[in-house]
């Protein structure tokens, strides 16, 4: 083996040398990153022979002094064992995958969403999990019908109490609507639907989701026709048509307190 195999020298805008290092197996080259010297790039080039060549190395096994990034032995390994490449780091299983954020951090998805997240690097900021998706940073929460507000435990929850099992069977969506909590009344269960105008105002107690998110929607449009300018979101209801919609629309009553806000908002800026 040549003492530079695998890597070919490359030149920064400025001028500096430096050498990427790659490896091919089962006709597929396989970028392992860029180094500053080739003592580095070798040392990179010969731990990924050896986790090709050699199957007792496990994902458990990885320590920086190998040498490379987590992410390459990861997919690495992946590849040894399962013969598929995959550009992120995920390791797969039988009907699940693991996608490794670090050595100690990895959250389990279905094999629904292998394409997507082989395809969307998943980063983690501020204790939050997101993609770039068309030059946007989208929660991968969304996904599962999960608001960007939304809190674990009171709008979904995770049934096994793993908050890193992101399968789908192992998400509970409590509150799906801008505006709507579950809660009890009187001892019986109910929605409660709120706008968040100076502080949250409640807009009314309904017996159902539906109409609790229908509710927050006239609140919402009673407050536009006086004038609040605040963008209030929509909720969309898919599981009405327009005529039930708009029945919904017309029987839900909504707390006197946000029509008399309304009233007296438009009182003081007609004037």
């Amino acid at each position: 083996m040549s003492s530079n195999q695998g890597l070919s020298k490359a030149y920064k805008k400025n001028g500096e040398i430096y050498y990427r290092a790659g490896i091919t197996y089962r006709n597929k080259h396989i970028s392992l990153g860029s180094f500053n010297d080739t003592a580095l790039g070798n040392k990179a080039y010969e731990t990924a022979n050896a986790i090709l060549r050699d199957g007792s190395y496990t994902l458990s096994d990885y320590d920086k002094a190998f040498g490379l990034p987590f992410e390459k032995w990861v997919i690495l390994i992946n590849y040894r064992d399962n013969g598929i490449y995959i550009r992120n780091p995920i390791y797969l299983r039988k009907n699940y995958f693991l996608y490794y954020i670090g050595k100690e951090n990895y959250y389990l998805f279905d094999t629904d969403d292998l394409f997507y997240y082989g395809h969307h690097k998943i980063m983690l900021r501020g204790g939050h999990l997101f993609v770039s998706d068309y030059g946007m940073q989208v929660s991968i929460l969304s996904r599962y019908g999960i608001k960007n507000y939304a809190v674990a435990g009171r709008d979904f929850r995770f049934i096994n109490g793993n908050e890193h099992d992101l399968r789908y069977s192992n998400i509970e969506v409590i509150n799906q609507y801008h505006g709507v909590f579950f809660s009890k009344w009187k001892g019986h269960p109910c929605y409660v639907a709120k706008i968040h105008i100076e502080g949250d105002y409640v807009v009314g107690r309904y017996p159902t989701e539906k109409e609790a998110a229908i509710a927050y929607n006239k609140a919402a449009d009673t407050l536009r026709r006086s004038g609040f300018l605040k963008n209030f979101p929509t909720n969309y209801v898919a599981e009405v048509d327009e005529i039930e919609y708009a029945k919904l629309y017309h029987k839900v009553r909504i707390s006197k307190n946000i029509r008399m806000y309304a009233e007296n908002y438009a009182e003081r800026t007609d004037k």
